[in-house]
């Protein structure tokens, strides 16, 4: 699950948009690099989630959709795609990059304000003319959200792009290929999305020498770590409880949060789990966990999550992380996006300290 944005009641926006999906934690993970074409040609025609889109040339004038997501917006920024963004509705307050947070808040946001589902609603988008609307999931153009369709959008000139991982979130007909990779995301899948927006941008050597970046990155704490016992990891944010049934902090499992773990020498203390544990899990599951390594999950700018460890080690001292006091600190960087090199070299350092 991705973030929410900062300027609206985060609890409530979290709790709507798992009930508009219906959807968990993705899980698993997939191999493979993101392959950058030299040059794109225009125009550049290709399918996005079942969809044909087709540019002329490189957009700009672009809405990124809120979505409760910041890697689509990191990955424009990352890429030096700025001054292509007519406005953003998406931000955290809170990253593990610390200067995100004002280089995102530097964004235009076209005065827009949000409907009742946390995004923009239809009409302010066709008001605003973009020639490029991003959202990171599907339900992003679904009009019974109050969004504008993307057969509207392509009616009045406007292209539309999916963040392709997240192509069956929010979409009834998802296939099965677009399921498994909803469902397998990795670290790879961020990585794959600034492969394609180097191509939507023509910008394709500019996203493999990033690419190329923070892979090495990831790969120089893989190595780093290598035949290092596997430490059990917990991801838990404490702020987003809202998320769990039971009052508990939200735990991360599946998908680009074990991969985040693995790459930084763990493996995730409920690896295995369905992807209904965020929202299932209770307190004897939680106090019967074996977690060596706690990772408090920080949601916003006002929570401490050093006061937030303290708490949860005091609620369950029989886990070895309460015993020894260990954990790490993170808040974007687990989630896709482009900040998963600086939350793996983040943790592997509580993990295999001095390794």
């Amino acid at each position: 699950m991705n973030p929410c944005h900062v300027r609206r009641p985060l609890a409530a926006a979290l709790c709507a948009l798992m009930a508009l999906t219906g959807c968990g934690d993705p899980g698993g993970s997939v191999s493979g690099s993101a392959a950058v074409p030299t040059s794109s040609g225009f125009p550049l025609t290709f399918d996005n989630c079942g969809t044909k889109v087709t540019f002329q040339r490189p957009p700009q004038r672009v809405l990124i959709l809120n979505g409760t997501s910041v890697a689509e917006v990191e990955s424009f920024i990352m890429l030096g795609l700025d001054k292509s963004v007519l406005a953003n509705a998406q931000s955290y307050g809170v990253s593990d990059d610390p200067a995100m947070i004002g280089k995102i808040k530097a964004l235009p946001t076209g005065g827009l304000t949000m409907n009742k589902n946390f995004d923009v609603p239809a009409e302010q988008v066709l008001k605003l003319k973009p020639d490029l609307v991003v959202s990171t999931w599907s339900g992003g153009f679904d009009a019974k959200n109050g969004f504008a369709t993307r057969e509207q959008l392509a009616a009045a000139g406007i292209t539309s792009l999916v963040n392709p991982v997240n192509c069956a979130m929010g979409k009834p007909a998802a296939t099965d290929e677009e399921k498994r990779a909803y469902r397998d995301q990795s670290i790879n899948s961020s990585l794959e999305f600034i492969a394609l927006l180097g191509r939507v941008f023509d910008v394709q050597d500019r996203a493999a020498d990033l690419i190329g970046k923070l892979r090495a990155r990831v790969e120089a704490v893989r190595a780093r770590v290598a035949g290092r016992p596997a430490k059990k990891v917990l991801i838990a944010y404490p702020g987003m409880a809202m998320m769990n049934a039971n009052g508990l902090p939200a735990v991360m499992t599946g998908g680009i949060y074990d991969d985040v773990i693995k790459a930084a020498g763990g493996v995730n203390a409920f690896a295995g789990q369905s992807s209904d544990t965020t929202r299932t899990l209770n307190t004897e599951q939680l106090a019967t966990a074996q977690v060596d390594v706690l990772v408090v999950g920080q949601f916003t700018p006002d929570e401490q999550p050093e006061a937030e460890a303290a708490r949860l080690f005091a609620a369950y001292p029989h886990w070895a992380a309460s015993k020894s006091r260990t954990y790490a600190v993170v808040s974007d960087g687990v989630y896709l996006g482009p900040l998963n090199a600086v939350a793996v070299e983040k943790l592997s350092k509580v993990v295999h300290p001095g390794d």
